[in-house]
């Protein structure tokens, strides 16, 4: 080939070893270079672009640490044949989950319909990235890709106005639930209001801060307006948390009509507002709190329902004029997720393959909701088709710690009410039981039919 293909060639602003190495990616793109074809040695091309040896060197190291190139010893530098696309055959498999002599199902567990295999194939992809990447902190702008990648995940989800500015990425949820903690609540005694049964990380990221927990009653609807207007009022809150789509763990849906509502009661108490939906897999049923009140709604989601928890990948997401305040306490925290962490979900959520995985690990959930309803329906069962838990109130005759020491008798581990309520607080009779589909299908239907045996048989008449 010799220097023909780069005659018109120029190099852009910036590092000229990576305008350099993009020039040649650019050849090997439109075929100017095919597979085979030899580069110019170092010196003859440095000569030709008028740059130095070392910038040349770099440039073919860069490609060749990323298989664009390869260099044979005593044989030169040549474009390398084409990577195969290491997720292309990923996404269909399933191997046949465990099945346990226990069933735990504390909390909901994904099946492997290929998430696996594509995580491992995007280790693999990063592990080629930029050295660079390797060597240095994190910077703001080089998580941009990944802001972008949460924001194009989301384009579901009625966010409002939403740009990656105002995304911060985190470790899972409940880092991202600090972290708008601490952006929002201050001074000496600051007090958050929660659900009266709530997910158990809201309290526990306020006693990290010092802060106390107050909760709000709940009805069918989701939290009651006038009970949080008073709470508000009373205790001079400063952030009130809650989970429209998918209340943990009663499994309630707070409809549109209701949201506004408490909207309104939120201005009225310049109360902000912190969503977690972390827990939903469907579609968005309302717009978010964020969409119905821009200038003080936050946002909390993460891909651990979605796709795996493994990855401790979440994301905080802030009104606009206050996403400053969100960044500084990530970059005061922990200056940020490690690099190849974040590019790894990037390499993930990118790809348009990602999301029909997501819609087979749905559809797969599903199958053991439905199993659990057919079984258990006869008592009184909230659920819905795309949450990953039931939640169960226990029939007269039956407490919910006896309920939990009897299930785990037997072999089946789920979570009592009063996990979920405030030291307090009072807690119904009633049980959370998640979906575990890394076990196969019959294993858990013959746990929820344990379960429907204890049910039908109070202590009055079994000994426990």
């Amino acid at each position: 080939m010799g220097t023909k293909w780069a005659d018109t060639l120029t190099l852009d602003a910036g590092p000229k070893y990576k305008s350099l190495a993009n020039g040649v990616r650019r050849a090997i793109e439109s075929g100017t270079l095919t597979v085979g074809d030899k580069l110019p040695p170092v010196r003859d091309l440095a000569w030709k672009l008028n740059v130095t040896p070392g910038t040349v060197a770099r440039a073919y190291s860069v490609l060749t640490d990323g298989g664009e190139l390869e260099a044979v010893v005593g044989r030169g530098t040549f474009v390398a044949p084409a990577k195969r696309d290491v997720l292309d055959d990923v996404w269909s498999r399933n191997p046949a989950p465990p099945d346990p002599d226990e069933l735990r199902l504390f909390s909901p567990v994904l099946p492997d319909m290929g998430q696996v295999a594509a995580i491992q194939a995007a280790l693999a992809i990063v592990a080629t990235n930029d050295p660079e990447g390797l060597l240095n902190y994190p910077t703001r702008e080089s998580y941009r890709p990944a802001r972008q990648a949460v924001v194009d995940w989301l384009d579901d989800t009625d966010l409002g106005t939403l740009t990656e500015n105002e995304v911060v990425l985190s470790h899972g949820g409940q880092n991202a639930i600090s972290l708008i903690m601490q952006a929002v609540v201050s001074g000496p005694r600051p007090v958050v209001l929660v659900e009266e049964l709530s997910y158990a990380g809201f309290r526990r990221a306020a006693e990290m801060l010092r802060v106390e927990a107050v909760s709000v009653p709940l009805d069918e609807h989701g939290v009651i307006p006038e009970e949080l207007d008073r709470l508000a009022r009373r205790t001079g809150a400063q952030l009130f948390c809650t989970s429209a789509e998918v209340q943990n763990p009663v499994g309630l849906h707070t409809p549109l009509d209701r949201r506004r509502a408490l909207v309104d009661v939120c201005r009225r108490n310049n109360l902000p507002i912190l969503e977690d939906d972390c827990y939903r897999i469907g579609p968005a049923k309302a717009p978010s709190y964020r969409a119905l009140w821009p200038e003080n709604g936050w946002y909390v989601g993460s891909i651990s329902k979605t796709l795996t928890p493994a990855l401790r990948i979440g994301y905080a997401i802030a009104p606009r004029e206050r996403a400053y305040d969100l960044r500084r306490c990530a970059e005061y925290g922990f200056f940020g997720l490690s690099r190849p962490l974040a590019e790894v979900a990037t390499t993930i959520m990118a790809d348009p393959r990602t999301r029909d995985l997501v819609g087979r690990i749905r559809v797969r959930m599903e199958q053991y909701v439905r199993a659990a309803v057919n079984i258990l329906g006869g008592y009184e069962l909230n659920w819905q088709a795309d949450v990953p838990f039931v939640w169960l109130r226990l029939p007269s005759g039956w407490r919910a710690a006896a309920f939990c020491r009897a299930a785990q008798d037997k072999g089946i581990y789920i979570r009592s009410a009063d996990e979920f309520a405030l030291r307090d607080g009072r807690a119904p009779h009633a049980v959370r039981i998640a979906i575990n589909a890394r076990i196969s299908l019959e294993r858990f239907t013959d746990g929820m039919t344990v379960l429907r045996g204890l049910l039908d048989h109070p202590p009055e008449q079994i000994s426990v």
